[in-house]
């Protein structure tokens, strides 16, 4: 098989051959959505006329024929001869790919066409383009069948892509077929989409046209764009005759947003406008027809719309140089980010009047649907060059705009919430009251959810008596402590948080589940606690969806017992509960080991500074040596838990605030079974080998007798 396989086998495909051969690529399908591709391509050269401000007219017709026809007052292709081809601009432009006008020559600042494929792949995938220009007081045509230049002989029925067909043999001829007045420019593009290579089905939709045709003026203040559909299929506008609409905007992204908005409105329409610079590295043609990587300097300039309404839907639509970018990219992300940032800034800043107090908790930190709720914006970007995700121009990827959009949402949003004038003062605090009133809707909605999921654990079975369970039913935000014995769960109860910190109380050392078997294990009261009240079940059947609490903090004392627990534990959890600590939400709990009671001078009261190891200790004291504090010698050393008092238990191991947690991780599977049956298995052997390979590293006085 091998041998049979040669380089003769390979295919290599030529210009407009792939385009034909693969026309997903470049179009993305062949039905419907694929044909009307076509049509925003050479639609979207004309616009890029009117963008670069010499264009100011765009018709499009329909044709009973099923063609179509595009006609713009722009500046006209060039006729003249590209002199490293030797063809017109008319055929470099239809018929070799990624050829064109926008590759950074400075004809166009900001464009919808950017890889120079558009016109040779409508020319491609068309059975027949006729394309005519007026330039210099002349008008010239050419003909293409399939992709190919050449002499179409039409019969009195006027154009027809079955007509006799003849192409260029030896040189490519551009015709001038009449003469236009002086000042007089422009394109007209007809073509027939080749029914060889799209579906029967496909077909021209006039209302995705004409929702195209109308944003397109929206983002382009001042163009007017004419649609008229001659086709008179049954179920359109022009079912019984010619339909002719006009499109024309004057007032640019904020008349899109009034348009687009569904509900009665609770802020005005707030224009966010700004410009910044950016550097990218980009391969550029130099003199000698070699291209060489530079660093170019762009323009990017950001233009936006937006005004939040009563309803509660959302509705963003992204724009690149008036391409839609349905998909999102780099200016969506960083225009979410900007609001988000701003949105919570401000009611931080306002929290007394929307009363938001700490007792809210985590929960009443503003999510990004929370800010989004019935807003309508439009999001526009304009820069040279962009970077997308494919010639369908759906996602965009330059990744500097994504932080232009944001400092431009930073900086714009927030003098408009912080004006002082009498209007935007009240929108603002209208705003606000609406996002902190969606947060608690969400939060109530969640609640009611967990309750009734926290139901039904209880429902199954009775939890154990010792639990200290939580008030909160948010299992993101809950956290169930298992504390080392009874004495430290007393302390823990005044310590804790009773709002989202449950407490399970153990009774010293648990089985060691590495050596036992399941039986052994579901009959230990501790384990089989343990899995009921963390409530997911255990091995095979667990399940992580189902757990209770969001955290599972391991607290025990900071000894060579808590230790040894914490190891159980842990072993528990990684042999019959291993999702828990794949995801993340196993943690050990790292209490201190000393306090230092730092005397305060000149009547200040005395301060109380932990550490929590050896080296950290004599680092310390060295510190407030040098600095001239004085500190009480009987440094008090915690060797449990119950040792300390709740405030400082709180303050050291159990408040978020303070607290220091370690996340315990298996990132190598293969390497945690290994030590885990290393250090609880049931060969002896290795374990003792280890005990005495690292005893020589054990400082004695270090353990506590």
């Amino acid at each position: 098989m091998t041998e049979s396989y040669s380089a003769r086998h390979l295919s290599v495909l030529e210009g407009l051959e792939a385009v034909r051969k693969r026309p997903g690529m470049y179009i993305g399908t062949t039905d419907s959505r694929g044909l009307m591709h076509c049509l925003w391509e050479i639609i979207d050269n004309s616009v890029d006329e009117a963008l670069a401000g010499f264009a100011k007219n765009i018709t499009v017709v329909l044709h009973a024929d099923s063609s179509v026809t595009v006609t713009d007052d722009g500046r006209g292709i060039p006729v003249d001869v590209e002199p490293k081809t030797g063809l017109t601009g008319v055929e470099v432009v239809f018929t070799k790919l990624h050829a064109g006008g926008k590759f950074g020559g400075g004809s166009y600042n900001a464009s919808g066409g950017l890889h120079g494929v558009g016109a040779s792949v409508v020319n491609a995938l068309s059975s027949r383009l006729d394309v005519e220009v007026d330039r210099a007081g002349k008008t010239y045509r050419m003909a293409f069948l399939r992709g190919e230049p050449g002499v179409f002989k039409d019969g009195a029925t006027g154009p027809d892509p079955d007509s006799p067909f003849q192409p260029f043999t030896d040189h490519s001829e551009l015709t001038q077929i009449g003469r236009v007045k002086k000042g007089v420019t422009g394109t007209r593009v007809r073509y027939w989409a080749d029914r060889q290579i799209f579906l029967k089905t496909a077909a021209f939709q006039y209302d995705d046209l004409v929702t195209r045709v109308r944003q397109t003026t929206f983002l382009v203040p001042g163009l007017t764009i004419v649609v008229t559909d001659e086709r008179g299929l049954p179920g359109t506008p022009g079912e019984f005759g010619p339909h002719t609409e006009t499109f024309r905007h004057t007032g640019g992204t904020s008349d899109f947003v009034e348009y687009l908005a569904p509900d009665p409105p609770v802020t005005g329409t707030w224009v966010l406008r700004g410009v910044e610079e950016f550097t990218e590295m980009v391969p550029v043609l130099d003199d000698r027809g070699h291209m060489t990587p530079q660093e170019v300097t762009r323009e990017c300039e950001v233009d936006i719309a937006l005004r939040w309404g009563t309803g509660y839907d959302t509705s963003v639509r992204t724009f690149v140089n008036i391409i839609s970018t349905p998909k999102g990219g780099t200016h969506l992300s960083g225009f979410e980010a900007g609001l988000l940032k701003v949105v919570r800034k401000q009611i931080e800043a306002n929290a007394r009047r929307l009363k938001i107090t700490a007792k809210d908790g985590a929960e009443s930190k503003i999510e990004k649907d929370d800010a989004l709720a019935g807003l309508t914006a439009v999001v526009t970007v304009r820069l040279a060059e962009p970077q997308f995700e494919g010639q369908t121009k759906e996602v965009l990827g330059t990744a500097a705009v994504r932080g232009i959009v944001l400092r431009t949402v930073d900086r714009e949003l927030t003098e408009i919430l912080t004006s002082t004038k009498r209007d935007e003062k009240a929108q603002a605090a209208l705003l606000l009251d609406k996002i902190v009133s969606e947060m608690r809707a969400r939060v109530s909605a969640r609640k009611q959810k967990e309750i009734s999921r926290r139901k039904n654990a209880l429902e199954t079975s009775s939890l154990p008596a010792k639990l200290a369970d939580c008030r909160s039913d948010d299992v993101d935000r809950s956290e169930l402590f298992i504390v080392e014995g009874d004495s430290a769960l007393g302390t823990a109860k005044l310590a804790r948080s009773s709002d989202f910190q449950a407490l399970l109380p153990i009774r010293g050392k648990i089985l060691n589940v590495q050596k036992a078997s399941i039986s052994d294990m579901l009959r230990n009261a501790e384990c089989a606690a343990i899995i009921q009240v963390i409530g997911a079940g255990s091995g095979r059947s667990f399940d992580l969806e189902a757990a209770r609490y969001g955290k599972i903090v391991l607290m025990t004392d900071a000894d060579v017992d808590g230790a040894h627990i914490r190891t159980l534990l842990l072993t528990l959890f990684y042999r019959y509960m291993r999702p828990l600590v794949e995801d993340g939400r196993v943690y050990a709990a790292v209490p201190p080991l000393h306090r230092i009671e730092v005397i305060g001078g000149r009547g200040k009261p005395n301060e109380y500074v932990y550490t929590y190891s050896e080296a950290e200790l004599q680092a310390t004291l060295k510190q407030l040596n040098r600095s001239g504090k004085k500190y009480k010698d009987d440094i008090q050393r915690y060797k449990g838990l119950g040792e300390m008092d709740a405030n400082q238990l709180a303050e050291t191991t159990m408040d978020p605030r303070f607290r220091t947690l370690r996340r315990v991780r298996a990132e190598d599977g293969e390497a945690a079974e290994r030590v885990f049956e290393l250090l609880m298995g049931s060969e002896v052997a290795p374990r003792k080998d280890f005990i005495v390979a690292g005893a020589s590293a054990l400082d004695r006085n270090q353990i506590d007798a």
